[in-house]
């Protein structure tokens, strides 16, 4: 198979992971996963790979063949992996999951290389840009730095006491970074740098986003500059793009007749790829607001997205 340039896929509770022609709307690849639902899915920066978060595995699989079985199995989890992402050169993989622990994998090896203690189930773990801290959100509320250097946990707060963190993002340029929880709230904090090399957290903003669930939220990347947005995809049906600057409400979302799970950013922030319980996956114009193209395969409710339409990375 030749490699498309734009890489788009969705999962559902149907069991199957599907592959999109952004464009046309068609799919043109279908996974089958019977093994468990999909919580996350991750494409690697070289385009390569597809990783799906399952329960309580983590599967890769190969993006340019028609290969239904993964090429790899990570399987030292013990419950729901509700997060997946890679380091920029994609050498290695990070994971979190239910079982309360944060992982990181080497891509080559099925064996775990370092993990976590979170104490609680985690939902959501990012990487900072600066590639060597990881931060987490758990179901209690704690939001945790570890610092991937010293393999130890750098930072402790709790923005809102047993309220779980459904989702964190951080800018592009390690700037701020945003929690996202169960009461529809977004807790913004400016990323510092002390003396020392750890992250300290200064707050700057408290965003009552949504009256449900937010499910996810995500800032804009580097291409989208000098715009920067928020989105928050919640319970609500709607995802709503705040500008950053103010954290003003720019645009609202609306064409889900359901839950929306997740949320991600075309490279240049121009269009955002919406997963939504109604089964359907949408792509949106971040200039009109509008729904632009609905990708619809599904059976069951669409869980989450991943699309990687920018180049292969430089080294990082």
């Amino acid at each position: 198979m030749t490699q498309p340039s734009v890489i788009l896929a969705t999962a559902s509770y149907d069991h199957t992971i599907r592959f999109w022609e952004a464009k046309s709307g068609r799919c043109y690849r279908t996974i089958q996963y019977p093994d468990s639902q999909v919580n996350r899915l991750e494409i690697t920066p070289n385009k390569h790979y597809l990783a799906a978060a399952g329960n309580p595995h983590i599967r890769l699989f190969d993006v340019n063949s028609n290969t239904p079985q993964p090429v790899m199995s990570y399987d030292q989890h013990t419950s729901n992996v509700m997060a997946v992402g890679f380091q920029c050169d994609g050498n290695w993989m990070y994971s979190g999951s239910e079982d309360g622990t944060v992982k990181i994998w080497d891509l080559r090896a099925p064996v775990c290389q370092m993990e976590y203690e979170s104490r609680a189930a985690v939902n959501t773990v990012v990487l900072h840009p600066n590639q060597t801290e990881l931060i987490s959100g758990d179901q209690n509320g704690n939001i945790r730095v570890w610092d991937l250097t010293a393999n130890s946990c750098s930072c402790e707060l709790v923005p809102e006491v047993d309220t779980a963190v459904r989702s964190l993002t951080v800018m592009w340029d390690g700037s701020l970074v945003v929690a996202a929880n169960n009461h529809g709230t977004c807790y913004v904090w400016r990323l510092m740098r002390g003396t020392q090399t750890m992250t300290n957290f200064e707050p700057l903003h408290k965003l009552q986003a949504h009256d449900g669930y937010i499910l996810k939220c995500l800032l804009s990347p580097e291409f989208c500059e000098p715009h920067r947005y928020l989105a928050t995809a919640s319970s609500d049906h709607t995802v709503k793009i705040w500008n950053v600057d103010g954290f003003k409400l720019e645009k609202t979302l609306i064409g889900h007749q359901r839950w929306v799970w997740d949320c991600v950013f075309s490279v240049d922030g121009a269009y955002l790829i919406t997963a939504s319980s109604d089964t359907t996956a949408r792509l949106w114009s971040m200039s009109t607001g509008e729904d632009i193209k609905v990708y619809q395969g599904h059976h069951k409710a669409t869980t989450c997205c991943a699309l990687h339409d920018g180049a292969e990375p430089a080294a990082c």
